[in-house]
């Protein structure tokens, strides 16, 4: 799997929300504002679905289309499925 990703930018990506978690506990120790934090864990929530997209367009475009070229179409297509819909049902 790890060669349809762009892992570098995912890296790059995942350790910065690591500091934007690290900075949201900080913030409830320091007694900020629940709206500051909210924003906050909002960044948070779309910078981890920024993620998840870049995962699944690597997965697009090369398992699924891997997949189709020269495996088992029906197969790659019920997996990709799955993976839309897990996808879709992050919050």
């Amino acid at each position: 799997m790890k060669q349809c990703m762009d892992s570098d930018n995912l890296h790059r990506r995942l350790s910065k929300i690591e500091g934007q978690v690290r900075a949201i506990d900080r913030m409830i120790d320091e007694d900020i504002p629940c709206e500051d934090i909210l924003s906050q864990v909002n960044a948070v929530k779309s910078a981890m679905h920024k993620v998840g997209q870049i995962i699944l367009e690597g997965h697009l475009q090369h398992c699924v289309k891997d997949g189709i070229q020269h495996g088992d179409a029906d197969k790659t297509i019920a997996s990709f499925t799955k993976a839309v819909e897990r996808f879709a049902n992050m919050k």
